[in-house]
């Protein structure tokens, strides 16, 4: 590791190899911090560093290998970081992928490997920071959860799931930790153009005889809807940055298109208007 970087606040996201953690990366390096970029295939890194080259930022950024789900990596590379650069000061756990199809056709396996990445492989990484943060009395962790963690819908059960958990792990954390002043922070991203769209997604091609295959198809048209006209996710990173450098930040910054909107709606409005709104939706037209 780059011995002359030590004195610079450090910054570690995890799947940092596309989407809000490649953006993330760029937007903290651009405002000074020292970036350690991970993911879990390092063949993937020459995206993000070819545009680091562009912006003239390659110099922040250092890739490191860790699949969140490895328990041997998160062993092997948090304590070599802290050793070299004394600390983490700001954690941002960004790995996971949403899951989609309709539970009664998704594998078991494939719920399990949804927490995995999404929830324990985050709860896994932060437990390896803390000892350090808290000694040190300071830092910042942000746990990037979703809309979907407000609001279920039909056909991402496993996604929302996951990020419903991250929000209740994360109140929890918060209140831990701000005694020892480290601060615990939710960004709640609406639909943005990333690649989490992409990946997940291979059981809403049901099978033909599926009693499921209509909705299935009615979800995947709009899901490839979102990934073309959602919005532009550098607003997301920068607003991670900007939580970062805020002394005292919230405990939640939703940021999206109709984001409060929605879950504002969902708080006011009876649930079965709600439920009539969604699958009307989803209903396949006629």
């Amino acid at each position: 590791m780059k011995v002359s970087e030590q004195h610079r606040s450090v910054v570690f996201i995890t799947g940092a190899s596309g989407g809000f953690g490649l953006l993330t990366s760029l937007a903290f390096a651009e405002s000074g911090y020292f970036v350690l970029a991970s993911m879990r295939d390092l063949a993937k890194k020459e995206t993000l560093l070819e545009k680091a080259r562009k912006q003239g930022v390659e110099a922040n950024i250092e890739c490191v290998c860790l699949d969140v789900t490895k328990q041997d990596d998160i062993d092997s590379e948090i304590p070599d970081i802290i050793e070299h650069f004394g600390n983490i000061d700001v954690l941002v756990n960004n790995a996971g992928y949403a899951a989609g199809g309709f539970t009664e056709e998704l594998p078991l396996e494939e719920w399990r490997q949804q927490f995995e990445t999404n929830f324990f492989g985050l709860i896994a990484v932060t437990k390896a920071v803390l000892p350090y943060m808290r000694k040190h009395q300071r830092g910042t962790i942000i746990n990037l959860s979703s809309i979907s963690g407000k609001m279920a819908l039909p056909g991402l059960a496993p996604y929302s799931a996951s990020k419903y958990a991250l929000e209740g792990f994360s109140e929890a954390l918060r209140l831990e930790m701000l005694p020892y002043g480290v601060h615990v922070v939710l960004v709640e991203p609406g639909s943005y153009q990333t690649d989490i769209w992409s990946k997940g997604m291979d059981h809403f091609n049901s099978y033909p005889e599926s009693p499921y295959r209509d909705k299935n198809e009615s979800l995947l048209k709009i899901v490839n809807h979102i990934a073309k006209t959602a919005d532009n996710p550098e607003e997301v990173a920068r607003l991670i940055v900007k939580v970062a450098q805020e002394e005292n930040p919230d405990l939640r910054y939703p940021i999206g298109k109709n984001v409060r909107t929605m879950t504002r709606l969902k708080k006011l409005l009876p649930w079965r208007w709600i439920e009539r709104v969604i699958l009307k939706k989803i209903s396949p037209r006629k």
